[in-house]
Formats: structure tokens, sequence, C-alpha cells
């Protein structure tokens, strides 16, 4: 129990006292203003990431789906191909993972915007990035940047407070946006709730 919570106090703390001072307000609201205009225009929210941040971009797909965005998790069988002027949301804490970078690279061609959530603006999707938020996390970068490549070599990144750090952090960074997004366009949680695929809410 003492190594548990000294886990989750170092996780808290990395939070409190590291991510939450260091958010740079503008680039949060102007990544705020990107998601409603594209909302608004009826653009595509197409998210990207892989292993943990994967998931955490999954989630924040989620919630942007119960406020009534058109988003999409790309690789998914379902999501459609990108357009121009689609918006590219790209969750890679090292910023070089090959799999989020490429996709991010191909989007660009395409003439989508690209949106990253990195702890490194000077890594290779930071500097193809539109726009980026950067969310504290990784103090070192793996050596192999193919995200597969590292799982069949068996290189995995370090545990909290090290390796998982970032996708903590962006998934509380994350849930904070859409607790914004909600009151900058008027949406309650019983909004919400009518779009969630509990059977209960399908009339």
């Amino acid at each position: 129990m003492e190594d548990l919570e000294r886990g989750m106090r170092e996780i808290i703390n990395h939070i409190m006292n590291k991510v939450i001072p260091s958010l740079d307000v503008k680039s949060v609201e102007k990544m705020m203003d990107m998601l409603i205009e594209a909302k608004k225009k009826g653009r595509k929210i197409m998210m990207v990431g892989a292993g943990r941040s994967g998931l955490v971009a999954k989630s924040f797909a989620m919630r942007l789906m119960h406020l009534g965005f058109k988003v999409y998790v790309l690789g998914e069988t379902i999501t459609p191909s990108v357009d121009k002027d689609d918006l590219v949301i790209a969750v890679s804490g090292s910023g070089s993972t090959q799999i989020v970078v490429s996709t991010a690279v191909a989007a660009k061609k395409k003439g989508a915007k690209i949106v990253s959530v990195t702890s490194h603006p000077d890594s290779p999707l930071g500097k193809i990035s539109d726009h980026y938020v950067i969310i504290p996390g990784r103090t070192r970068v793996s050596k192999e940047a193919d995200y597969f490549a590292r799982q069949v070599l068996g290189i995995y990144e370090p545990l909290a407070p090290l390796g998982t750090l970032f996708e903590d952090s962006a998934m509380i960074f994350f849930d904070g946006l859409i607790a914004a997004l909600m009151k900058r366009l008027n949406v309650n949680e019983e909004d919400m709730m009518r779009r969630h695929s509990d059977p209960v809410y399908i009339s």
C-alpha cells in the first residue's frame, strides 16, 4: 500500500505542481477555438495516438462525440478519409512516435490542420503542427521512434513517475478541456447523456 500511495501522490503532485502551472492559457484557448470552429463548420475532428496515448485520444474522442462534434479515431475501420481543413489532434509525449508522425504528415498533405498535444514541441510532430499544447511528462525520449517496433523489441518506457506521466496528465488535461468546452458551448451533462451509448438513453 505504501508504494501504491507513493505512486499515486507522485502522479497527482506532478499534475498539480508542474502540468497545471505550466499550461499556456493562450495555447489552450486557441485549441478550443479551433475545435469550436471545426464544429460550427461541420468539419471532422480526427484523433490519433499510439499505445497509452492512443487510449487517451480515444477517451477524448468519446467526450467530443458527447458534445456533438463530428469526431473519429484514425486507424479505426469505420473512420472516413481526412479532408481539407479537417482538424487532426495528434497525441504523443515524445512527439517522435513514427506512426503518429507519419499519419500527421499524410493528413497535412491533404490540407488538414494538425494540433499536437506533446511534451516536446521541438520534436518531428511538433515541428509539422499548425498548433501545439505542451503537457510536461516524459523526462527522456526512447531511441526507437516506431511504437510497434518498440513492442516487438520489448523496449518499454519506464513506469510512473517517468513514462506514464504524460498519459496521466494528458487524460486530466482533456477532461478539463471538455469541462471548459461544455461551458463555451452551453452544453450540460443531460445533453451529453442523450448521445451516450447507454441503452437507457436510447429513444
